[in-house]
């Protein structure tokens, strides 16, 4: 077993202990260490597929097709490195592997319980991936609020972790709350005395308190803490609010929350360089310049939805030194609005994913007015769909061309199942997931900003532009820019007689970082100053 960073969360949910959890695993792996990532998700989901985005946010492709929670694209942003389905764990996958086992007689007769079977499963998923990746320090985020019955098997499983490996290889870090009384204007200490009593009930004592909060903690507020919490007060640590979520690990460093890890770990204390972060940090907060996007989405109503195509954004942003502007604009609204008065101003339109009849025809309207008045526009899978369907109609003349997936009947499918998803009838896991390979043509925008003509990008969908469209499509002006490498499917097309016309059949946000920020978002931004500009 390597070293063990473990941090749980107490209070209420939506502290950000994700954002805290990515930035220790940055400080660690900018000081030396070799660094994986991985968050236990305690709901009874397989996996994150099928849970609705409005509820829980984006679900997150790795590259090896595992659909997880938003948090697993959090890490990768912050570690600038590509983690698998091992990184994810949730009660879904612990009880169907167990189940599984017993069904098929290895437990030898035994009564199957929580403890141990349960816990062992969760110890084995744990060290998988710091066995695998050859890691040197792994840090766990447990989801969820101690004190949630779906979280005590994992707490219980660490607990366990801790009786059975040296003391120094594992630290516990505890994320909690200290809200502000307005009547008395303090920060007041006594919810997380409360949040570590219980976890101390269930065994567990944290060895560093970071507490979130929106003002500076009084020294006797920290003492207090340390008194009641059995911590030095040099272990309670200050989580402040920030303008943005890339500037926590340079807030937590200054607080000394790395320091105070890997003197935890008995670990040697290296130099760390995160100049380049702190740049481009400063330029997410002041930028140069400013650009407005409009994201016309099914899913607006959580911000979360979007989160990686926001934050790909921020990236090509900070490259760029632009601000971005996003206005999320409801698809389903804009089937009834007109289009000028909601996208005349905007600097560019993105598109993204979904799944589902709901808004389509308000997306097609909108890329029909970008198409029309040179707007740049940017779709994203569903994006890229909507395009094929709006080119087919409107500029070809297939009137009623449509997708299979919203019109089964329609006389011109230019978007249709694969041949291979025709007899699926399960929906988890069971799409085009994962990473694939493209080749691009040397004389498209998307080569421009790549430059290669191989490569590899996330997918997450069932549908694909059908093959039979495709030469008369490409006639009226359509040029398909990448396809799969044997050639049959459409990865990238373009409009040519268009400024920045460019939609995607995969995923570019989930390759999108602060430190390698997605090309084709960099092309896009520049295409939308230049809009500006004019």
């Amino acid at each position: 077993m390597r070293k063990l960073v473990c941090v749980t969360g107490g209070v209420l949910s939506g502290l950000g202990k994700g954002v805290v959890a990515a930035s220790i695993g940055l400080l660690l792996k900018s000081r030396g260490y070799r660094v994986t990532m991985q968050k236990i998700d305690p709901y009874l989901n397989v996996d994150a597929g099928t849970m609705n985005p409005r509820e829980h946010g984006e679900v997150f492709i790795t590259i090896d097709g595992k659909e997880t929670d938003l948090d697993i694209g959090r890490y990768e942003r912050f570690l600038n490195e590509d983690l698998t389905a091992d990184n994810s764990i949730t009660t879904g996958q612990v009880y169907w592997n167990v189940i599984r086992r017993e069904r098929n007689g290895e437990f030898l007769g035994q009564t199957v319980q929580i403890i141990p079977h349960v816990t062992d499963e969760i110890k084995r998923l744990i060290r998988r991936p710091v066995e695998k990746d050859g890691a040197e320090i792994s840090v766990i985020e447990v989801g969820g609020t101690v004190g949630d019955i779906e979280g005590l098997p994992f707490l219980e499983a660490l607990r366990q972790l801790k009786e059975e490996i040296p003391r120094e290889d594992i630290v516990f870090i505890h994320v909690t709350l200290l809200p502000l009384l307005t009547s008395s204007d303090e920060l007041k200490t006594k919810p997380t005395q409360h949040s570590v009593k219980e976890l101390r009930a269930i065994g567990i004592q944290p060895d560093i308190i970071v507490a979130r909060c929106n003002r500076p903690i009084p020294r006797t507020a920290k003492a207090k803490i340390a008194l009641f919490c059995s911590i030095p007060p040099t272990h309670v640590i200050e989580d402040r609010d920030l303008p943005t979520p890339y500037g926590a690990p340079l807030a937590l460093m200054e607080e000394k929350l790395d320091l105070r890890i890997l003197e935890k770990l008995a670990l040697p204390i290296e130099s760390v360089n995160l100049e380049r972060w702190k740049a481009l940090t400063e330029r997410i907060i002041k930028p140069a310049q400013r650009v407005k996007i409009g994201l016309v989405g099914k899913y607006t109503e959580n911000g979360d939805s979007y989160i990686s195509i926001t934050d790909a954004f921020i990236h090509a942003g900070a490259e760029l030194n632009v601000g971005v502007d996003i206005t999320f604009l409801s698809a389903e609204q804009m089937q009834h609005d007109g289009m000028d008065p909601l996208l005349h101003d905007l600097d560019g339109v993105l598109v993204p994913g979904g799944f589902g009849e709901r808004g389509i025809e308000g997306k097609v309207k909108a890329i029909t007015y970008l198409r029309e008045n040179k707007i740049p526009y940017f779709g994203i899978c569903l994006g890229m769909q909507c395009a094929v369907i709006e080119f087919a109609r409107n500029v070809v003349g297939l009137d009623g061309a449509n997708s299979t997936e919203f019109d089964p009947a329609t006389p011109y499918p230019v978007i249709d199942l694969m041949e291979e998803q025709t007899q699926v009838m399960q929906k988890g896991g069971t799409m085009r997931l994962g990473e694939y390979e493209a080749v691009l043509r040397d004389d498209s925008k998307s080569f421009t900003y790549y430059r290669c003509r191989h490569i590899r990008e996330r997918h997450r969908h069932r549908f694909e532009f059908n093959p039979a469209f495709r030469e008369e499509l490409t006639r009226a002006g359509m040029r398909v820019a990448a396809t799969s490498p044997d050639g049959q499917l459409v990865e990238i097309i373009e409009l040519v007689d268009h400024p920045w016309f460019v939609a995607v059949q995969f995923h570019p946000e989930f390759r999108s970082r602060l430190l390698a920020p997605h090309p084709l978002f960099v092309g896009f931004l520049n295409a939308c100053l230049t809009k500006k500009s004019s």
